[in-house]
């Protein structure tokens, strides 16, 4: 019952009412970063969510699109900005995704949205991690979040797929805001991002 319905419910309100409470931080944020982005100060990216059905996710754009003499983006680390930085440290960026969970795209808690093009590169244990709404943070996020190996981010996320429940996603919840503010896990070694999965190991 929890998962094909209360689930959705607690998604709609909480998002709905963390957007009122958080509307002067949202405001003040894309202020700051449409000034510092030359206007744009939102990123917007196609991902799979539910059964693999793509979406837009939204956050707030920590990089600047700076790029070399043969017209490539410049690295991550040399695109982030301070404010930017300092969004991303304090998870700041992810408030946009409340949208997203408003609309139904996504949920509070469940494994993170990747990238399109890692789908057809998932085996077939690893593609359940779409049986479920992709999550603003997850079980892989608080055990690691970007400090772990691919492999074991999908284990997590398959692990959630069949404990899912309403103690899971508060403990998640929970446990992630310990994270947020002891800034844990936010970079994978020395990269600003971690590095692109390139295809299973097993």
């Amino acid at each position: 019952m929890y998962k094909s319905f209360f689930k959705r419910v607690i998604d709609f309100l909480s998002s709905l009412t963390g957007l009122l409470i958080l509307s002067p931080f949202f405001l003040i944020i894309t202020w700051l970063l449409w000034c510092t982005n030359h206007g744009k100060p939102f990123f917007t990216q196609d991902r799979p969510g539910k059964n693999g059905k793509i979406f837009q996710v939204i956050k707030f754009k920590t990089m600047n699109d700076k790029r070399d003499t043969q017209g490539n983006l410049l690295p991550d680390a040399d695109r982030l900005t301070a404010i930017g930085k300092f969004i991303r440290k304090t998870s700041l960026d992810e408030i946009p995704q409340l949208l997203n969970v408003l609309k139904g795209d996504m949920s509070l808690a469940g494994p993170r949205p990747l990238l399109v093009e890692y789908l057809p590169l998932y085996n077939d244990e690893q593609k359940r991690r779409h049986d479920v709404r992709p999550g603003i943070t997850g079980w892989a996020q608080v055990n690691g979040r970007n400090a772990i190996s691919w492999e074991e981010k999908f284990r997590f996320d398959v692990w959630y797929v069949d404990h899912l429940s309403f103690t899971v996603d508060f403990r998640i919840l929970w446990m992630t805001v310990l994270k947020v503010l002891k800034s844990d896990g936010i970079n994978a070694s020395e990269t600003v991002t971690m590095a692109k999965f390139k295809g299973s190991k097993l």
